[in-house]
Parts: C-alpha cells; structure tokens; sequence
C-alpha cells in the first residue's frame, strides 16, 4: 500500500538521495533547475509516495514565472522533478504522484502548470500540451516540444524565470 503524504513530513536527504538515484548526481545542471534557481519548491504541492517506512516517490512543485518579451511576468508552477524509486519504476507511483498533485494546484487556484517533459506521455495521461508554449523560451538548453503546460497558459513570447516573492 501506498500513502501520499506532504513533501514536508520527509527527511530532505532522503528527497535528495531519491532524486540522485532517479536522475543522476548531475541533475542539477538541467534546464529544469535554472528556471527554479533561488525557490523553494510549494510545500501545499510537494508530495512524497510512501510505501510502508520507504520513501518511493517525489514530487515538487515551483514557483516560476513568464517573462514577457514586452514587459510584464505570468505567474505559472512548474511540476517536477517526478522522481520514484528506480526499483519501483513502471508501478504508477509517478502518475498517482502527478495526479494528486494537480488536484491539490487546481483546489487551491494556483496559477497554469508547467513542465519540461515528453508531450505524447504527459498530454494522454495530464492534459498538458504545448500549444500556449511555442514562443517560451528556457535559460538553458530545452527542445522546444517538450515546454509544456496545462490551463490558461499566457500565450506569449518570454523567457521562463524563477518567480520569487519580491520579484512576483
């Protein structure tokens, strides 16, 4: 039996470890990280998959924001990392931890969500697609399919920041 719980309730090493497992200790130089740099992940939208006392999936959740070409910022959350344990693969813990996640974004009137991630998997399975995101653009290497998102998205030009709090 699985229980998802808050992100909170979990030791932040574990989190850590989990995610080296999941994604490499290189994780941190991906797109992915650079457009978060300087936040907190959202706890009311972190969860972790626990089965029994073993911590088998993460999910984060980030404040981030559109930076309009023009001028102006959207705010957006950016989903992910989705990390679960590489023995526990392929079991649902990933999509049970997504699912719970948007419902929790979408109770409590968060802004549109966003992820870097591959469009066939998380348009069948979420709702997200690119078709607000074609004109984004990431401080990193990203291919441009894989921007995706998910609600009233800004279909704008813009490159996607952090959203920290004096700067939102």
């Amino acid at each position: 039996m699985i229980a998802i719980v808050p992100l909170a309730e979990i030791d932040t090493a574990a989190t850590e470890q989990l995610l080296d497992r999941a994604f490499g200790p290189d994780r941190h130089r991906r797109t992915a990280y650079l457009i978060r740099q300087g936040t907190s992940a959202i706890p009311a939208l972190s969860f972790a998959a626990v089965a029994d006392t073993a911590l088998v999936g993460t999910i984060q959740c980030w404040p981030v924001r559109l930076v309009r070409d023009g001028g102006g910022n959207d705010p957006l959350v950016m989903v992910g990392p989705i990390a679960v344990e590489p023995a526990r693969q392929g079991e649902g813990v990933g999509q049970r931890l997504t699912h719970h996640a948007i419902r929790a974004a979408e109770a409590s009137g968060a802004p549109p969500l966003m992820l870097i991630g591959d469009p066939e998997y998380y348009g069948r399975f979420f709702g997200f697609d690119a078709r607000a995101t074609a004109l984004w653009r990431a401080p990193g290497p990203v291919e441009q399919r894989r921007l995706l998102a998910r609600g009233a998205a800004p279909e704008a030009a813009g490159m996607l920041a952090p959203r920290i709090p004096a700067l939102a």
